[in-house]
């Protein structure tokens, strides 16, 4: 079998979501999770079906309540609420007409952080099961927040995050690549350097700071403070960017969201990147934080959407204090 991971910005047969649940996460600031959560749930549903994975109990009544008619709400055990890490990774048989298939990664806690996560690791193949998909288990921990692919045969990630050794310290750098070539039909890999610095709880995913926004053109998140330590950092992935290639053998054009806001939230000074954006069907969400710089940069995203209508959403200090952005509570259903 020959497989191919679909890009974001191809077309969605949906999206899905799970209803906030950790309550050590969150703490006293779970309502305004819920309110981000189901916030985005709807103005997704203005796009594309979506989909709300509940846990099993009074939760799902709350959920349906919040979220509104169009979503429709799933009743599946979850531990956490980070679907883009627990969920599927859709790629789709290449030899069989386009027929999709559910990658099934190992998952732990992003590195036995959060416990416990069986539930978790088991709910990427409760929902394909569900969905009638057929589903591949991989026995590799890996995060759909630690890639992102242009779906021709490139795919970006962080050394920050794969190459932790919470993650599979038995595999080295080549073995990595050729399990991603396999798995997802990639035949580059870019390992840019960095993360965000204070992204301590995933160890650095890419989707905090570079998503693709066609074939070739690749988005990174700047940092314009240099006395932040993510200005260098981001500087650094940059050029290292600027002098990769692609699956094709072009080098990366980069086109840089200069500014990354940082709020006061919950006792906690979080970073809320503005690339961690989610690409659906005839839109792009992001998430902001009532920064002066939001309507100059939700214009440079725009500028490399054309078609797609670009939507700024309030939402960036509880998701980046509970340890994401609307990137990482989301998962695309690649449409067959």
């Amino acid at each position: 079998m020959t497989f191919r991971m679909p890009a974001e910005f191809g077309r969605h047969e949906r999206t899905v979501l799970c209803w906030p649940v950790r309550e050590s996460l969150y703490g006293n600031l779970m309502p305004q999770a819920q309110d981000a959560h189901a916030r985005v749930a709807r103005a997704i549903a203005e796009y594309e079906p979506v989909s709300m994975i509940v846990h099993p109990g009074p939760s799902a009544e709350l959920a349906a309540e919040m979220c509104g008619g169009r979503v429709e709400i799933v009743e599946l055990p979850i531990d956490d609420s980070w679907f883009r890490d627990s969920g599927p990774i859709y790629v789709v048989d290449v030899d069989a007409e386009g027929e999709r298939v559910a990658t099934d990664w190992t998952f732990n806690g992003w590195g036995t952080k959060c416990s416990p996560w069986d539930q978790d690791d088991l709910v990427a193949r409760r929902w394909a099961e569900r969905s009638g998909d057929p589903t591949r288990r991989i026995h590799m921990v890996l995060e759909g927040g630690s890639l992102t692919v242009d779906g021709e045969g490139t795919l970006i990630t962080t050394i920050q995050c794969l190459m932790h050794p919470n993650r599979n310290p038995d595999l080295t750098k080549l073995d990595i690549e050729e399990i991603l070539g396999d798995e997802l039909g990639v035949s580059t890999v870019i390992w840019l350097p960095y993360g965000l610095a204070d992204d301590d709880d995933t160890d650095g995913h890419v989707d905090n700071v570079a998503v693709y926004a066609r074939p070739g053109v690749v988005v990174l998140q700047g940092c314009d403070e240099p006395e932040e330590r993510d200005w260098l950092r981001l500087n650094v992935n940059a050029r290292w960017a600027r002098g990769s290639t692609d699956a094709a053998g072009r080098l990366l054009e980069v086109i840089q969201i200069p500014v990354l806001p940082f709020v006061e939230i919950g006792g906690e000074r979080r970073p809320v990147p503005y690339a961690n954006f989610y690409v659906g069907n005839g839109f792009v969400l992001v998430p902001t934080a009532n920064h002066p710089a939001d309507a100059d940069m939700l214009a440079i995203i725009s500028e490399q959407y054309p078609g797609r209508e670009v939507v700024g959403l309030d939402v960036g200090p509880i998701l980046a204090f509970g340890g994401g952005g609307i990137h990482c509570i989301t998962q695309q259903i690649p449409a067959e």
